[in-house]
């Protein structure tokens, strides 16, 4: 008994060694010349040195130590920290070759397994379905008057949804994610929805409530430690679920599809993919397979919903917090447009302050504080610094949509940002809420002409009103993680 006690001992002492060395030997023989940064703990890397819930907060303050250059490790992963928007355009797009891979998204990752267009690191596997998903969204308007149209007809179902709600206070996220959803849903699968439609509402409701967790202190924790926090109970567990559901619902359109398909009249992204995957069904190498299929149209799908969805809600709470900027939008809209014809794109040219305050919201909301993650394609030096291949790097686009040296008012809502003296729109390169390069969003021409459309329309015909002071109307975020979401208000809608 004495030496099975002692055996067990032996090895408990010997298995602690083990990981200590192999924790060790990650971390120090991965770094080499690595960017300097806090010192991380076997195993822990620096968990402990990070503001529970406010990862953000904590990379901010270690860049005043650091400089916009460092090192964290995540874990036992290490990513570099890139800040500011000279070094986020030099990783972006001066060197975006460099830094084209894919990050690491445990969250996702595990649903996705590096399948997808947006969410591989396998840069064939990226190149062919970017090239492919691009001209097939271009093919069925994106970009063009015939998406403009589409979108002008639910911005006028969005504006009748609204005024059903006869001025009561309500949660406007939950009528507002409708008008994007369907403009999607028509992209993805050829159809929309009417707004009381249980489809619609549950696969919205999904989408948001499993991008939140993620963003939360549950999801960052996962990332850190998702061999762990895979085996352990917690709010992250309901991402799985809830990424299952959500693949379980496009591998189900997909059959719907298939059962309908007319190789002559293509309706919709889902029926291009399967065009092109009989095609090339006799093709080993082929990236046009059933699984890129369903994690590409989830992906493109999933941003394309949730980057308007949470945008608007945002926009609309900083609308009510500065009533003095609707006031100069609404004597725009009415100098310009009128009150009787639906805003077009043309009318943006016109509209110097509408304009300067759309950029501004996207750039105050900072709806992508992080980046999403890259990865180094090969070994690179970068400012004086060996970053091996497959590190994986922060692109801090906050930074850059924060830079003092890129906009006069960086921390506050403020439209003079995008204004000259003479009240004229002015381009801003560190205005990146969507990344850029080779990589940025694959529907940013869309989210720019969905904003404007769905925000002027809805300018047009409401003014706001808070159920308590404007002072009480609190802007900053609930929670910034991967994304960056409201905290949940009221308002009403009060026709013009």
């Amino acid at each position: 008994m004495f030496v099975s006690e002692d055996v067990s001992l032996l090895l408990s002492l010997c298995l602690s060694c083990l990981i200590l060395i192999f924790s060790l030997k990650m971390i120090l023989g991965k770094s080499g010349n690595l960017p300097p940064g806090p010192k991380p703990l076997p195993l822990l890397g620096n968990y402990l040195q990070l503001r529970k819930g406010d990862l953000l907060k904590t990379l901010q303050e270690l860049r005043e130590k650091y400089g916009d250059v460092y090192t964290i490790y995540m874990g036992p992963r290490p990513v570099v920290v890139m800040s500011g928007y000279k070094t986020v355009k030099e990783v972006l797009v001066d060197r975006a070759d460099d830094f084209l891979a894919r990050g690491d998204i445990p969250t996702f990752d595990s649903s996705y397994q590096n399948y997808g267009i947006a969410f591989t690191s396998d840069m064939h596997r990226w190149r062919e379905l970017r090239r492919f998903s691009l001209a097939t969204l271009r093919g069925f308007g994106m970009g063009k008057r015939s998406i403009e149209d589409r979108i002008q007809e639910e911005a006028a179902c969005l504006v009748a949804e609204l005024k059903k709600t006869k001025e009561t206070f309500l949660d406007p996220r939950t009528c507002i994610n409708k008008a994007p959803g369907n403009v999607i849903f028509s992209l993805m699968f050829g159809n929309r929805h009417e707004y009381d439609d249980e489809e619609l509402l549950n696969v919205l409701d999904i989408m948001y409530q499993t991008l939140l967790t993620v963003s939360s202190p549950w999801g960052q924790l996962y990332d850190m430690f998702p061999r762990v926090m895979r085996h352990v109970p917690g709010h992250h567990q309901h991402i799985f679920h809830n990424m299952e559901k959500l693949l379980l619902y496009v591998e189900d359109r997909v059959k719907q599809n298939q059962k309908t398909l007319d190789p002559s009249n293509p309706r919709d992204y889902v029926d291009t993919f399967l065009i092109r995957m009989e095609k090339e069904k006799k093709d080993p190498k082929t990236e046009f397979t059933l699984r890129n299929l369903v994690f590409s149209t989830l992906q493109i799908f999933f941003a394309g919903v949730e980057t308007m969805s949470t945008t608007l809600t945002y926009a609309l709470l900083i609308l009510l917090k500065y009533p003095h900027v609707v006031d100069e939008v609404h004597k725009e809209i009415d100098r310009v447009i009128g009150r009787n014809r639906s805003p077009n794109l043309q009318d943006r040219s016109r509209m110097p302050y509408t304009e300067a305050v759309i950029h501004e919201i996207q750039r105050f909301v900072d709806l992508v504080p992080f980046g999403l993650p890259r990865k180094t394609t090969k070994d690179v030096e970068f400012h004086g610094y060996a970053i091996p291949k497959d590190t994986n790097i922060f692109p801090m686009l906050t930074t850059a949509l924060k830079d003092p040296d890129c906009f006069p008012y960086p921390t506050e809502f403020n439209p003079q940002n995008f204004l000259d003296r003479n009240g004229q729109f002015v381009k801003n390169d560190a205005f990146m809420p969507l990344a850029a390069g080779k990589r940025i969003c694959l529907g940013e021409a869309l989210v720019r002409m969905e904003l404007f459309l769905f925000l002027v329309t809805i300018l047009q015909n409401f003014s706001f009103k808070s159920p308590g002071a404007i002072e009480e109307v609190d802007v900053t975020p609930q929670v910034t993680g991967l994304g960056s979401f409201p905290k949940p208000y009221k308002m009403a809608f009060i026709p013009r």
